[in-house]
């Protein structure tokens, strides 16, 4: 069998389908299904415009925040925290024992902390000039 390697900018979604079926059958049969579910939370304001908000998914009994953004003028109030303390109780009820999540900015990274997150690792010059920190948290299961 010849193969062939072929690199592309603009990705085929179906093509991409392949490979992420497949790794995930793969993982499956080393590891277990990752029983990956979906999690968000918004922040909204009186006219129902998103404010902020966090998401991510459970996998593995694990919670991963992929993304937490809060707007600009409701910064600084603990909405952060509290996202965070809603995700993780959600997580908990879906059997986590763990979350993580990962950020470049340093605002963020105090936030995480004061939510009782720890650095575990950080990449140097992720985006240039910053470190990109990669942050966890045991979560208590009832």
């Amino acid at each position: 069998m010849t193969l062939t390697l072929e690199l592309t900018v603009e990705p085929d979604p179906d093509e991409l389908a392949v490979i992420g079926d497949s790794l995930a059958a793969f993982n499956a049969g080393d590891v277990g299904p990752a029983e990956r579910r979906a999690l968000a939370i918004l922040v909204r304001d009186e006219q129902d415009a998103i404010q902020g908000g966090l998401s991510g998914y459970t996998a593995w009994g694990w919670l991963y925040v992929q993304w937490l953004w809060i707007g600009e003028a409701h910064r600084g109030k603990g909405l952060a925290g509290r996202l965070l303390a809603m995700a993780e109780a959600e997580a908990v009820d879906r059997g986590c024992h763990g979350a993580y999540i990962d950020t470049f900015n340093p605002q963020a990274l105090s936030a995480y902390q004061r939510a009782g997150y720890a650095v575990f690792g950080g990449l140097a010059d992720f985006p240039r000039g910053r470190t990109r920190w990669f942050l966890q948290k045991p979560l208590n299961q009832p």
